[in-house]
């Protein structure tokens, strides 16, 4: 069993900037949302996966995480994924002995911007850079099968 440790944040600053040492462009969408679990495919440049992730609040989940072809990937996105997909460009930021993951979201959800760091345990302690703002870790609004429900730019409409 896979128990995906994190914490969110929003950014304090653009600082984190400085420090990026390499970025990925995503594109995911969910075939479904319970509140049990989500099921999401997810391409990045040739690669793809299947995920399921348990709907649990907080900073531990189940995750699974499967590699499928490239071509059913884009299958699955485009004929059977809710809109809007969720994409985003992933940024990495080193900090020993962690990586932070900041999303900085596209399309519907353009403008926001999420740092995740993932643990090895759920008493392991990080540093918290200056940039880090508030921490979003329980706010489900943040979570990205919510994004693609719930974009960011109807937030000022709904919330």
């Amino acid at each position: 069993m896979a128990l995906e440790i994190e914490h969110k944040f929003l950014l304090a600053s653009d600082d984190w900037r400085r420090e990026i040492d390499h970025s990925l462009h995503f594109k995911q969408g969910y075939l479904t949302s319970s509140p049990l679990s989500s099921i999401r495919v997810r391409i990045s440049g040739d690669s793809a996966w299947l995920n399921i992730k348990s709907a649990t609040i907080g900073n531990q989940r189940l995750e699974f995480e499967y590699a499928i072809p490239f071509s059913d990937a884009n299958a699955i996105l485009d004929e059977l994924c809710c809109r809007p997909l969720v994409e985003k460009i992933r940024h990495f930021v080193p900090r020993e002995p962690f990586v932070w993951e900041i999303d900085e979201f596209l399309g519907d959800n353009a403008g926001l911007i999420v740092a995740e760091i993932e643990l090895p345990d759920i008493g392991a302690a990080f540093e918290k850079p200056v940039w880090l703002g508030k921490e979003i870790t329980y706010d489900t609004r943040y979570y990205n099968n919510n994004l693609s429900l719930h974009p960011f730019k109807n937030w000022g409409q709904n919330n």
